[in-house]
């Protein structure tokens, strides 16, 4: 039986060499403040692809100054920032490696200087900080700052975006009906909450050509909050604006309660794929060579996406290999050593 982990695959214009994917991690690293890439970076991102991981996604890079999740994150809004940007991706190609960046913005859940933003002014929890409600102005501004990063993105060679729609950040602040309580165009219905994440793709795909993924929560963990049901509608309305693949996370909207185990978020992605017919990505506490390949052998998702895993050891994938008796050629530098 083939190994289907380390079988290629293609989103439009771009095929990975294998079925693994670094999922996109802060490094609080930029130490300026002023979201340049750094050597460390450089090096984090690089060892990977050395690794042999076929797609890494680079961490939440804001798109507006406010929408950091941190003064020390990766930014993409302005072009002083694309040089360092293009230097990571050429490393990584190097290493016959493709790479991605997720665009972010915060909201609510930034942590700068200054005023924070969601769309609703309702604090993430009580005691916290209750953001400014965005103004229609000001939500148009937000989705341009989507399209400038995307052009910026294209200018600096990155193979794949990622849009952050997950993780309590500004996008899941729009989605879900725990923080949406707008009564215009963009609240008040299903429809109507997607309306800034239908913009924004738009917006990217107006200056981005190739794939696009988008990361979604797919479980609020909380009543009247979202689950992976309320997420088909969403997938399916992604996959007609051309989305190519939905990463499955879930959580991080308000403060819940969560049980995590291996693969526990798996689930959301089969659920998607199946319901929707659109490629996901699974991710959550996958740890095993063994049952990533399951996940995908199972038709349960398209890719197998790391986090903490790959923080701990940069050459997973070699492992990997030896463990589903697959001949993975390393580096020329480090056959000595394979």
């Amino acid at each position: 039986m083939s190994t289907k982990l380390f079988e290629p695959i293609t989103f439009q214009n771009m095929t990975l060499k294998n079925r693994i994917v670094m999922s996109p991690m802060c490094m609080y690293s930029c130490d300026e403040q002023d979201g340049k890439v750094t050597n460390w970076h450089k090096t984090h991102y690089t060892s990977r692809a050395v690794g042999q991981v076929g797609l890494i996604i680079v961490e939440a890079s804001a798109v507006h100054p406010q929408g950091r999740i941190s003064m020390e994150d990766l930014g993409i809004w302005n072009d002083e920032q694309v040089e360092g940007l293009s230097t990571l991706a050429d490393l990584v190609h190097e290493q016959d490696s493709k790479i991605g960046i997720q665009l972010a913005h915060a909201g609510r859940k930034a942590i700068v200087d200054g005023p924070i933003y969601s769309s609703s002014p309702v604090p993430y929890k009580e005691g916290m900080e209750i953001p400014l409600e965005l103004t229609l102005d000001q939500i148009k501004q937000t989705v341009e700052d989507f399209r400038q990063a995307a052009r910026r993105s294209r200018e600096a060679g990155f193979d794949v975006i990622e849009i952050h729609g997950a993780h309590g950040y500004l996008i899941n602040q729009f989605l879900s009906p725990l923080i949406n309580q707008r009564n215009d165009q963009y609240g008040g219905t299903k429809e109507k909450r997607f309306r800034i994440l239908r913009e924004i793709i738009t917006a990217v795909k107006s200056e981005w050509v190739g794939p696009i993924f988008v990361r979604i929560s797919a479980n609020d963990y909380k009543a009247s909050g979202y689950t992976v049901e309320d997420y088909i509608d969403y997938a399916q309305w992604m996959k007609d604006l051309g989305v190519d693949l939905i990463d499955c996370s879930s959580g991080g909207v308000v403060p819940a309660k969560i049980n995590p185990y291996p693969g526990y978020q798996v689930q959301y992605a089969e659920k998607l794929r199946e319901e929707a017919s659109i490629a996901t990505g699974a991710v959550g506490m996958i740890t095993s060579p063994l049952h990533a390949e399951e996940i995908l052998q199972n038709g349960r998702a398209d890719l197998v996406f790391l986090a903490r895993e790959l923080l701990r050891d940069p050459y997973w994938p070699r492992r990997a290999a030896k463990e589903l008796n697959v001949e993975l050629l390393p580096p020329k530098q480090y056959e000595r050593g394979w």
